[in-house]
């Protein structure tokens, strides 16, 4: 996999798919996208989906935060095996959450958000079995 794509490009990736995620639980939040279409169509109330989206929104945004700085787009002294951990957990919340999408009730869950967690799952473990980037 090393030659197919390189440590930076996922990363890159990881960081313009994200965001895209990121656009769309906010948009989810303010109402522009019905909430039926998430959480594997298990959302009963509007109470339940802000706070829900709000949880996902800060975990979207701290894994950003992450890539940016795994990248060096953000100069701090945070040690790489702490961000490769970190991606690491990723790799395994995406790899839980591309199973739980396979027996969601939306199929907007099934046919998309399935095989965009397995994407970002795969992108992660790619970031993290290369130890150039530090």
């Amino acid at each position: 996999m090393q030659r197919l794509i390189s440590q930076k490009q996922a990363i890159n990736i990881m960081i313009v798919l994200l965001t895209v995620v990121l656009v769309f639980h906010m948009m989810v939040l303010i109402g522009a996208i019905p909430y039926a279409v998430v959480w594997a169509g298990k959302i009963s109330s509007l109470q339940d989906m802000r706070r829900l989206e709000v949880i996902s929104i800060c975990l979207n945004s701290f894994a950003i935060l992450v890539f940016v700085l795994k990248a060096g787009y953000i100069q701090q002294k945070i040690p790489a095996k702490i961000l490769n951990t970190i991606i690491f957990l990723l790799a395994v919340f995406f790899s839980l959450n591309t199973v739980g999408n396979l027996f969601a009730k939306s199929s907007f869950d099934l046919y998309f958000f399935t095989p965009l967690t397995f994407i970002l799952a795969v992108l992660c473990l790619r970031i993290v079995i290369d130890k150039r980037l530090k």
